[in-house]
């Protein structure tokens, strides 16, 4: 990934996470989902980051 931008790196990130569901990774998945794929709420979780600021 040497070269990407932020805008690209966000791109990049945004389509990876719209091709997992929760269940992929183990977890629950709740009855309202605007989109497909993992929120960034729990991509943090899973990578046991916090996403305040």
């Amino acid at each position: 990934m040497v070269g990407m931008d932020k805008k690209e790196l966000a791109e990049f990130l945004r389509r990876r996470r719209e091709t997992l569901r929760p269940r992929d990774v183990g977890l629950v998945e709740g009855p309202r989902r605007r989109t497909q794929g993992l929120r960034r709420e729990e991509v943090a979780q899973l990578a046991g980051m916090s996403t305040a600021p």
